[in-house]
């Protein structure tokens, strides 16, 4: 592989796939959606995903199942598939998870290992969550980590204290709650140089950078 490649990809030569994590309706469909990091998380998804296609690397979709909770999590609520903007190609898998991770309640550790990858890019929501954990795993399962940090978006977390029930304006007032812009900066340092190299969609596939204006809260 050339080194102009490779700093494209963000990968040494493995064999590659990017890995979009829960980009699914149900966010949606959420109150706090309102306050989401960045609402064009899809469309910088959709960018990894051609660049992905066009250099011939796998293109894995995972999607969070919660079912029998009656949530927007839940199979039966219709929610759970991707955003309209999105759309795999035929032949590239979608996998159900009911864990945080991509790896424990799904066949994807088996997927990568029949097709030969050891680099994985990883982009999706949340940002500390479901793919913050499948990071953290895949290094330590020994495959080389690329996160793709301005392609994961996120929503404020609330204080452990916090009660029960409040609106998404009373969470949002509360100076306890953390907010989008922290939640992803603590992400970045946790994983780089551990877990994950840190990337920008640009980085990853050549285009020139675009500053956007990511909201606090």
């Amino acid at each position: 592989m050339s080194s102009s490649t490779e700093h494209i990809t963000g990968h040494s030569g493995s064999a590659s796939a990017l890995l979009v994590i829960d980009l699914q309706e149900s966010f949606r469909q959420r109150p706090n959606w309102q306050a989401v990091s960045d609402p064009g998380i899809a469309e910088k998804a959709g960018r990894l995903v051609t660049a992905a296609r066009e250099r011939g690397e796998s293109v894995i979709w995972v999607l969070h199942s919660e079912p029998g909770t009656g949530t927007v999590f839940d199979p039966e609520s219709g929610h759970v598939r991707l955003q309209d903007e999105l759309e795999p190609y035929a032949g590239e898998p979608v996998l159900t998870k009911t864990a945080h991770n991509a790896f424990t309640t799904t066949g994807l550790q088996q997927l990568l290992t029949t097709r030969g990858i050891r680099a994985l890019t990883i982009a999706g929501i949340r940002t500390e969550q479901c793919c913050e954990t499948t990071a953290r795993l895949a290094s330590d399962l020994g495959y080389e980590v690329t996160f793709a940090i301005d392609a994961t978006a996120t929503t404020p977390t609330e204080h452990r204290d916090a009660p029960p029930g409040r609106s998404l304006a009373e969470i949002l007032a509360d100076p306890r709650t953390l907010p989008t812009t922290e939640i992803i900066a603590r992400t970045e340092y946790a994983l780089a140089g551990r877990f994950a190299t840190i990337r920008t969609v640009a980085e990853l596939t050549g285009e020139p950078a675009t500053r956007t204006a990511v909201p606090g809260r």
